[in-house]
């Protein structure tokens, strides 16, 4: 078990650490642009998620569809895909003894690829589920904060909009609190700010009170 593990240690600081951060960013980007909504629509023989309702390829907008198993995976497979991007590039951090700014691109990037994925025309989502799995993979306290903030606002009020962006807005203060790095504070700041950009229709909406709950048929 040693010898296995030094030997992917060793294999690990085979490659110059700007090499490595350049796979890992890369790879987080293309594993973001995984579309869950648009592949498990298709699994599920249903419409694609940007063609009804908002318009948004993510899981709030898949269960407009009234497939309520075909929104869970949806949900499931955006927050997975921030999980372990942002796992893989700590792991790969510790063998090869790269700085936490590569954990940090690694999270803004994955967030990105699902914000504008490459294999989808650049279509993406808003971005809530894969942020929460990054969340989560940097510190499991803050993703559980995050995530019952937005489960109270959610339920309570039946908007997913609002309640991800209560939970945007609560994050960095408490990413700072539970002692983060400086840059993972920047890439949650990163992250906070193109989600509300992504949320601005929803802004909108909330504030002309025309704002659709989540569950709702197309």
């Amino acid at each position: 078990m040693l010898v296995r593990w030094q030997a992917t240690r060793y294999t690990a600081r085979m490659f110059s650490p700007d090499l490595l951060a350049g796979v890992l960013v890369i790879g987080a980007y293309l594993l973001g642009s995984v579309s869950f909504a648009v592949l498990v629509s298709r699994a599920f023989g249903l419409p694609d998620p940007r063609t009804y309702g908002s318009g948004n390829p993510g899981a709030t907008n898949v269960l407009r569809s009234g497939r309520r198993w075909a929104a869970v995976l949806t949900l499931a497979g955006d927050a997975l895909k921030g999980v372990a991007a942002v796992l893989l590039a700590r792991w790969v951090a510790v063998q090869s003894g790269l700085a936490s700014d590569v954990i940090a691109l690694v999270a803004v990037a994955v967030f990105l690829g699902h914000l504008y994925p490459v294999f989808f025309r650049f279509q993406g989502g808003k971005g809530v589920a894969t942020a929460a799995g990054v969340l989560f993979a940097l510190d499991l306290r803050l993703g559980f904060a995050v995530l019952a903030v937005w489960l109270v606002l959610a339920l309570g009020l039946r908007l997913s909009s609002l309640a991800a962006l209560a939970a945007t807005a609560i994050a960095l203060p408490m990413a700072w609190g539970f002692g983060l790095e400086p840059p993972l504070l920047a890439a949650i700041a990163a992250m906070a700010v193109l989600l509300v950009w992504r949320h601005r229709s929803n802004i909108r909406k909330l504030l002309a009170g025309t704002e659709q709950g989540f569950g709702s048929r197309r």
